[in-house]
């Protein structure tokens, strides 16, 4: 009697724990479901939220340099613009620019030797990606600095207004764009001074041979790039 007392009790205490073990091993399809594949992913995540930027806006001017044939056919003249640089993560941006200058100009045109003076006029719209450089293992002070660099492609304009010419004569092309910067924080960070440098690639239609103007022939060929130095004023949001 005792021994069958005792397999009753066995199996009354043996059954809620055979109850309590189904609730656990029940599979929950979101027990360990995360947005991060891993604990870095989630950590640069929330450290970009906390000290990154999502947008920054500028105003730039600067001096343009010319090379080549442009450096003896167009005269100096600063240029100006603006942009705006979208944040994928703490290291890399897009920036979209708009650049805008006005040049004094002479050309001399063959058989006749006749020259026209006046003025010709830039402006590109710039597609760069800026790759912002790590400085957090070098000194204290230079730690705060953001230096990067850049590179894409732009959409140039030109139209030249001359003197005794019919008209205006209007042509475009693309070009590359490379080219370092460096930002120096404001502000408390809100905003940045920053001063860039960058070397525009670009191929008009001049550059391979004589061109054709107002019917007659150039005495050379307008080939070279540009060089923008640039000051920036930015502010951060």
């Amino acid at each position: 009697m005792a021994l069958v007392l005792a397999f009753v009790a066995d199996g009354m205490l043996a059954r809620p724990a055979l109850a309590q073990a189904d609730p656990d091993e029940a599979y929950d399809p979101f027990a360990d479901y995360s947005e991060f594949d891993e604990a870095s992913d989630e950590e640069a995540d929330i450290y970009f939220f906390k000290h990154g930027r999502f947008l920054t806006a500028g105003f730039v001017l600067g001096p343009r340099i010319f090379t080549e044939n442009m450096a003896t056919v167009y005269g100096s003249g600063p240029t100006y613009g603006v942009y705006l640089s979208y944040f994928f993560d703490l290291r890399l941006a897009l920036m979209l620019g708009f650049l805008t200058s006005d040049h004094s100009v002479t050309i001399n045109t063959l058989p006749s030797n006749t020259s026209y003076a006046g003025n010709v006029s830039l402006t590109a719209l710039n597609f760069d990606l800026k790759y912002y450089f790590n400085t957090q293992n070098v000194t204290r002070g230079l730690a705060d600095l953001n230096p990067y660099a850049l590179g894409g492609f732009s959409q140039w304009n030109r139209a030249y207004t001359l003197q005794d010419s019919d008209g205006s004569d209007r042509d475009s092309t693309i070009g590359l764009d490379l080219g370092v910067g460096l930002e120096i924080p404001l502000m408390r960070k809100k905003g940045y001074l920053g001063l860039q440098a960058t070397y525009h690639l670009v191929s008009f239609a001049d550059e391979t041979g004589q061109y054709i103007f107002d019917n007659q022939l150039m005495d050379r060929t307008i080939n070279g790039d540009f060089i923008d130095l640039l000051a920036i004023i930015g502010l951060n949001f």
